[in-house]
């Protein structure tokens, strides 16, 4: 079965080879920050451009360099010409299939939240909701998108690093919030389910 190999990504995330995770990172954030003021089909233009002029460089200078010693190496991207590019009709079910999975978890649980089958619950989600609209009043999706990459690139790692002392202050907030949310059910008796 074709897809993501998952250790490859962790070892992006983690920064285990920062040559590699410099190079995907600086590339993605350099896009991200292009869609912030250019429209998408000039971003895409720019940068299918900028990969045309390069290769079409490099294949100029290998002929040169060919002629000049005079060898026969053929052609220089040879190897990726000759890759199979076709997408497999099972790679592509696999993918709709994981998809539909998780649109049902999330239908479901939305149904579950927005027809208040746990009260709790729901008045959680709802003081979510509220929050995320001040979120959205301070910043648009795509600074929401840059800083939710940079986290993905920074907080993992910071985390290995630092693991010990993170975990000891998370242990300090949550037991604090379970006291006070064991408290809040008790004063509110409506968020009990129905058997």
């Amino acid at each position: 079965m074709g897809g993501i190999d998952y250790t490859l990504v962790v070892d992006l995330i983690y920064w285990r080879d920062p040559r590699k995770t410099g190079i995907v990172f600086g590339g993605i954030l350099v896009v991200l920050l292009s869609l912030t003021y250019f429209s998408l089909i000039s971003v895409i233009a720019y940068l299918s451009l900028a990969v045309l002029l390069g290769t079409i460089s490099f294949r100029i200078y290998k002929n040169i360099m060919a002629a000049v010693q005079k060898s026969n190496e053929g052609h220089p991207f040879k190897q990726y010409l000759d890759y199979d590019l076709a997408v497999s009709g099972d790679q592509i079910h696999n993918v709709v299939e994981t998809v539909v999975t998780h649109l049902n978890a999330i239908a479901h649980e939305l149904r579950r939240l927005i027809l208040v089958e746990d009260l709790i619950d729901s008045i959680k989600f709802g003081i979510m909701l509220w929050c995320l609209t001040y979120v959205g009043a301070w910043f648009n999706g795509m600074t929401l998108l840059i800083l939710s990459f940079v986290g993905v690139f920074t907080l993992p790692k910071v985390y290995e690093t630092n693991k010990a002392q993170i975990d000891h202050y998370v242990e300090l907030v949550s037991s604090q919030v379970n006291d006070i949310m064991s408290k809040v059910k008790a004063k509110v008796p409506l968020g009990k389910k129905q058997q």
